[in-house]
């Protein structure tokens, strides 16, 4: 089915066939073997190694949504990578934050990402912020046979909903199953430790601003108990990837932006060590 046009000028059957307006379907009927959970392992004895990424939060305020993640992947008790990124756009009102197996999760965002654009260009419209949530969920239930090996993906999707004209959080188990948080979500390692720290601080009347605070500063609680979640470095200038939603779409806070912010957090937990909410003010 690859598209090699040089022999004969013309794209393979399969690209002009009439079908479904989701890529995954198109991929099913032409070329399943290359969908993820599709592909065969070769039997193993135990756990398969491989890095992991945590841990991902987000919150909602008026106007929009947060999403945000630590730069941490680990390989059991080694950290396999200080500065991954765990947040991507998935289109222009979305976006993933992803947690489990690094690698899976990556190609599973790029075929979410994919499956979005190849709807919206047979469609000619985007798909409601609820049916992108169903369509990501159909792909992490894909993936079921390599979750029960261990290769488990278990994402944050978070968006504006420009129908109701608000921020929405969906979170998802390892079967695909999914289910829409009001006001604040954490996953990964160090979600408990994260989701204690956002119910604290959490109220209905954040501003854009106090919301980016809020989840950076979840992510330090997280990263103060649990060793697979990083917090801010700032001897090698790594912080926290945090991604503002609003019905001016997408935007990803700079490092400027995100170290200023962690910093800030820093300096108030050597006066305060305990963080009071008072650091959102």
């Amino acid at each position: 089915m690859e598209a090699n046009t040089r022999s004969t000028g013309r794209l393979p059957a399969a690209f002009l066939t009439p079908g479904s307006s989701s890529f995954m379907d198109f991929l099913s009927d032409h070329q399943p073997e290359i969908l993820p959970g599709n592909r065969q392992l070769p039997p193993v004895q135990g756990v398969i190694e491989a890095p992991h990424g945590t841990t991902i939060v987000a919150t909602t305020f008026p106007g929009g949504v947060v999403l945000a993640g630590d730069r941490r992947a680990t390989m059991g008790n080694v950290i396999a990578q200080r500065d991954i990124e765990k947040v991507f756009p998935a289109d222009e009102y979305s976006a993933v934050g992803i947690a489990g197996t690094a690698g899976l999760a990556v190609e599973m965002v790029k075929l979410f990402q994919l499956e979005l654009e190849h709807f919206e260009k047979v469609e000619g419209a985007q798909l409601s912020l609820e049916g992108k949530a169903n369509r990501l969920s159909t792909m992490i239930r894909s993936n079921l046979g390599m979750a029960m090996q261990g290769l488990a993906v278990v994402p944050i999707f978070a968006g504006f909903d420009v129908d109701r004209g608000k921020g929405r959080i969906f979170s998802y188990d390892v079967t695909g199953g999914r289910s829409e948080e009001h006001g604040f979500a954490a996953t990964g390692s160090g979600s408990i430790f994260a989701r204690g720290a956002m119910k604290k601080l959490y109220s209905e009347d954040l501003t854009a601003e106090q919301a980016t605070t809020l989840v950076v500063q979840a992510l330090y609680d997280a990263a103060d108990d649990d060793s697979a979640t990083g917090g801010p470095d700032v001897a090698r200038r790594i912080y926290p990837l945090v991604t503002v939603i609003t019905e001016d779409g997408f935007r990803r806070l700079t490092d400027e932006e995100s170290s200023e912010i962690a910093r800030s957090i820093l300096e108030r937990r050597l006066e305060q060590p305990d963080g009071p909410r008072a650091a959102l003010l």
